[in-house]
């Protein structure tokens, strides 16, 4: 820290309580009263330096008193910042300091201690002094936080402004092109550097990171943290940064951000033995709003899980609507990049109805869904591929979306408290083509009805047209045709659109195992060189007969279950005295099959007899 000494002379004050006394000898013939602090102290070196005490002595004497008595409770810095003044006027030694420089200087200027009253008076000392302070990122910084005692005074000498364009001009500097130019030893670090005999060998400083002034700049006040951030983007520096400042900022002053913090938990950080406590609830709300105002309105740029976590503290300290708007905004803009456990937000409204606030996230699904359909709107012309592309991105982010919706939908369908028509909005939000699989809302349409036993039949059949059958993987399909919770006509359609996607998968073998049989005989026309690649292609057939024989086998037991389910439905014999195409009972599994397959077999049977 750097430091600055006057005077020559040995300490000629004695304190006795609320007074300073000087100890040369001579009485007092003036009282400089500062508060509760008096100073005995002479005339003729407080007029030799100071223009303000010269006229106020001299309006003084006109009284005919013997002692003088003056009033300056308005001196910036109070009795401290005055006792280091009437020090300099007597020539006694004081030490500068970042930490009183610049009650000093204000003190100064108030006292008008100009070069008018001595060479090297202490304005000009104090104002040569600051420019040295504003080399160095520490002193600069302990400087802006005393100017908060000062703070009129500071902003009328620019002294605020000063430190504030310092510290963003060093902050925005690359430190990767200059190797930090602007840091001082305690930024730099020399970890894994030999130590010999107590000498440092082979020292080399480690890069610094775009992160290093965050933790300084976070004992500022939020006025003049605020002020800074604005510098800094000014100077130039990416939102990623600033974003990430703000976060450093909100969490250690907004306790809420964390998961494990409350109201009554102390948040404390130390730094030179100092603790900072809990700010209160109303100061946590000023400064969420102010941090909201202050981050970046670029995608991407904020963690969305710092805003979703933003969003929650935001309910709890009950911010403005403007403001929780604005926060519900933002995370619908990049929805895509968030995690399931931070939107499980818990409901705090004076009516709770449900344990989550469903209302909240169907807000902010709305948000990117009006975001993601105005981003690609499709055009009947040709596009280019850089459109292609777009078009791409914009698919992926409503595919990770729509997993999400349905992950959603999952963890708060066993709430009772759920409505039907709030279930059934929120999972129609999501376009039928975002889901590469129903699976995931199959789900959460079977845990809602598990936890909704009393939903009629129309509801649930209706519940059930969120989903697409022929979409359900194999697992699903099995589950489906069991479930005695989904309607009847459901669970025909997915034994129905199962067989026929078994019925397609073999026809698709078999037409690649009649090109198998054409390059085959082809390639033994040609000569012995391709006997190896025939047998191999003969072996591919077989093993597509096998594979044959065992969708037989998982037909016929597909049948089986079928019959379960349909000695457990009552209604079920209405439907069973019907000859439809959907009935698998009447359905013989090798009439599914393509008319190759029947005569592959009929030749296969032939040959063995």
């Amino acid at each position: 820290m750097a430091f600055l000494r006057l005077g020559s002379k040995s300490e000629a004050f004695r304190r006795e309580g609320q007074a300073w006394h000087c100890t040369s000898g001579l009485p007092s013939d003036v009282t400089i009263e500062i508060g509760e602090m008096s100073f005995y102290l002479h005339k003729f070196p407080l007029i030799s330096r100071s223009g303000l005490l010269a006229k106020l002595i001299k309006e003084s004497s006109n009284d005919d008193v013997s002692v003088c008595v003056l009033q300056l409770n308005d001196i910036p810095g109070g009795a401290k910042a005055f006792e280091l003044v009437a020090k300099f006027c007597y020539g006694v030694k004081i030490e500068i300091t970042p930490l009183n420089i610049v009650s000093l200087r204000c003190a100064s200027e108030y006292l008008q201690t100009t070069y008018e009253y001595g060479e090297g008076n202490l304005i000009a000392q104090t104002e040569s002094f600051l420019n040295d302070v504003f080399r160095n990122w520490t002193d600069t910084i302990k400087a802006l936080e005393t100017c908060e005692e000062v703070l009129p005074h500071a902003e009328e000498l620019h002294i605020v402004s000063r430190c504030i364009n310092s510290l963003a001009m060093k902050a925005c500097t690359d430190t990767k092109l200059f190797n930090w130019p602007v840091s001082e030893n305690d930024h730099e670090d020399t970890t894994g550097a030999e130590v010999w005999n107590g000498i440092c060998t082979g020292s080399k400083t480690q890069p610094m990171t775009d992160d290093w002034w965050y933790e300084d700049v976070s004992f500022l006040s939020l006025p003049l943290y605020k002020r800074l951030i604005q510098a800094v983007e000014a100077g130039g520096m990416s939102p990623e940064n600033v974003a990430g400042a703000l976060m450093f900022y909100a969490k250690k002053y907004i306790p809420l951000m964390n998961r494990q913090a409350s109201f009554k938990d102390a948040a404390s950080r130390s730094k030179s033995g100092s603790t900072i406590s809990t700010p209160s609830e109303g100061d946590q709300r000023a400064l969420l709003e102010e941090i909201m105002e202050l981050l970046p309105n670029q995608k991407g740029v904020t963690e969305t899980r710092f805003l979703l976590r933003l969003l929650r503290s935001a309910m709890m300290l009950q911010a403005s609507p403007s403001c929780r708007e604005n926060l519900e905004r933002r995370v619908g803009l990049q929805l895509d990049q968030a995690a399931l456990d931070d939107l499980l937000i818990p409901n705090m409204g004076y009516s709770v109805e449900t344990l989550y606030d469903i209302d909240c996230f169907q807000r902010i699904l709305d948000h990117f869904m009006s975001i993601d359909q105005a981003s690609s709107a499709p055009s009947p012309c040709i596009l280019e591929e850089n459109q292609l592309m777009e078009g791409s991105n914009s698919l992926t982010s409503l595919t990770m979306v729509a997993n999400l919706v349905d992950s959603y939908l999952s963890e708060v369908a066993p709430d009772v408290n759920y409505k039907f028509p709030k279930f059934q909005s929120l999972a129609a939000t999501i376009p039928d083509f975002a889901r590469p699989l129903s699976d995931g809302i199959y789900r959460a349409i079977d845990i809602y009805l598990k936890a909704h036993p009393w939903l009629t039949d129309s509801e649930r059949e209706q519940i059930c047209r969120l989903m697409n059958c022929q979409k359900l993987s194999l697992e699903a399909c099995i589950h489906a045709a069991q479930n005695e919770r989904l309607p009847l006509r459901v669970i025909v359609q997915v034994l129905f659109f199962e067989q026929l996607r078994l019925r397609t998968s073999v026809s698709g073998w078999f037409f690649v195992s009649d090109n198998l049989d054409n390059s085959q005989s082809t390639t033994l026309h040609g000569g012995n060189r391709n006997t190896n690649t025939a047998n191999r292609r003969g072996s591919s057939i077989e093993d597509m007969r096998e594979r044959v024989a065992e969708l037989e086998k998982e037909c016929n037991s597909m049948k089986q279950e079928f019959k379960k389910v349909v000695k457990t439905k009552k209604k079920w014999n209405v439907f069973c005295g019907r000859k439809s195409e959907c009935d698998l009972n009447s359905v013989n599994p090798s009439k599914l099959l393509p008319p190759q397959v029947n005569e592959r077999k009929n030749q296969k049977n032939g040959d063995s007899r």
